[in-house]
């Protein structure tokens, strides 16, 4: 995902000449030396501070590095010098919530989206493919809003279209489980010979309110389950407003909620401490809309 977003951004800047990205050492060697490339140093809440500084020069930022170096360290930047200046650009981050965990705790940034959260005027985008990075990218780069771009290593063995609500991905009667990003194959593995319909998202903010709800009205029960790739809960609060005329049960998974682990393994002990493995999606499937058709 990294790649593409670099070549999508050189290839715009090429032709756009608003663009500018500007780097705190992270992903330096990967774009190619020009003016508009600024690399501020070890210096996160500068790189921020720098490309809010540009939008208002008017041109038209790419602020980039690791999830917590972009968005945690320097919060206080993104919510001053962006959001009350009322000015765009755009926050691409790598790392996820754990993807490099051998670099420890300083790399692993799970509650990014929920801070997001707490600021207006953010499109926050979580693709699931490299190939859906590319249409994202550009369409941010075209526009004057604020957008962030969480980009991972994880990934869904196919893309999707990129849209700006759900995509149902496979319907059924007995409830809706929502999956973002990179964790669509884990839900469709999961979800296997139940009857359930799976909505796809790459765009999480603002959040296809109307598209949940079609979706549960179209079937028989009115059970949600959200698995998102970073904080337990994040999207629970506007899932529900999305359903508060309608009786639904909701459960959400994602990284837990007070679980600090110290021991950092792989991705793959990451997922399955939280349940985001196969084995722990399918076990909540299964309490919340029952066994799969084959074995009822």
């Amino acid at each position: 995902m990294r790649q593409v977003f670099v070549d999508t951004v050189e290839e715009v800047m090429r032709h756009d000449p608003r663009v500018a990205v500007v780097l705190a050492e992270i992903s330096r060697d990967a774009f190619r030396p020009q003016e508009r490339v600024v690399n501020v140093g070890i210096r996160e809440q500068a790189m921020v501070g720098v490309g809010a500084g540009l939008a208002l020069a008017g041109m038209r930022p790419v602020v980039h590095s690791y999830a917590p170096f972009l968005v945690e360290r320097p919060f206080e930047q993104v919510k001053l010098d962006f959001g009350h200046q009322d000015v765009g650009g755009v926050l691409v981050s790598i790392g996820a919530s754990y993807d490099d965990p051998a670099w420890g705790r300083t790399h692993q940034a799970p509650g990014d989206v929920a801070l997001f959260d707490t600021l207006p005027g953010w499109t926050v985008h979580v693709p699931g493919h490299p190939e859906e990075v590319g249409p994202l990218v550009r369409r941010a780069l075209a526009g004057d809003d604020r957008v962030y771009i969480r980009l991972s290593l994880r990934r869904n063995a196919s893309p999707h279209p990129v849209v700006e609500g759900f995509t149902e991905v496979r319907r059924g009667a007995r409830g809706v489980v929502v999956a973002v990003g990179p964790v669509l194959d884990t839900v469709l593995a999961a979800t296997a010979g139940v009857d359930v319909t799976v909505l796809y998202a790459t765009t999480v903010r603002p959040f296809d309110a109307a598209g949940l709800l079609a979706a549960v009205r179209g079937g028989r029960a009115n059970d949600v389950l959200l698995v998102e790739p970073y904080l337990e809960g994040t999207s629970a609060h506007l899932a529900a407003e999305a359903l508060a005329d309608v009786p639904h049960r909701l459960r959400s998974l994602g990284v837990r909620r007070g679980a600090e682990l110290r021991a950092y393994g792989t991705a793959e002990d990451h997922d399955s401490a939280h349940d985001l493995d196969v084995p722990g999606v399918a076990a909540a499937v299964r309490r919340m809309f029952g066994p799969p058709a084959a074995a009822a």
